[in-house]
This record gives C-alpha cells, sequence and structure tokens, in this order.
C-alpha cells in the first residue's frame, strides 16, 4: 500500500484511518502492511508519538 511521504500529511492519514476505520494501530498496520516501527519512526523524527489510549498520533 502507497502511503503519504510527507510526514505531516502522514500523520493526518493515519490519524484520519484510526480515528475512521481501525480500534489501534496494530489493527491498521496488520491491515494495510505497513511496517508498525518504520511509520513510528519516521513520526517520531517530526515530533508525533502514537497515544494508545486516544488511538492517534500527537
Amino acid at each position: 500500500m502507497e502511503i503519504p511521504q510527507d510526514p505531516m500529511i502522514l500523520c493526518s492519514y493515519i490519524n484520519m484511518l484510526l480515528r475512521d476505520d481501525y480500534p489501534s494501530l496494530d489493527a491498521l498496520c496488520e491491515d494495510k502492511e505497513i511496517d508498525r516501527q518504520t511509520l513510528e519512526d519516521k513520526l517520531k523524527a517530526v515530533g508525533f508519538e502514537y497515544d494508545p489510549e486516544h488511538n492517534r498520533f500527537w
């Protein structure tokens, strides 16, 4: 699956999917075949961290 490469757009895109379609980051990554660690590292590099309690990056 092709995901946005710009980190800001990527964060918005992932948060939209988490909000609308997935109960957790693990479920999203498994379904979309995305490497969770790579995704988290890319977003962490620009200041975003996953909050499992709220199921979103911020």
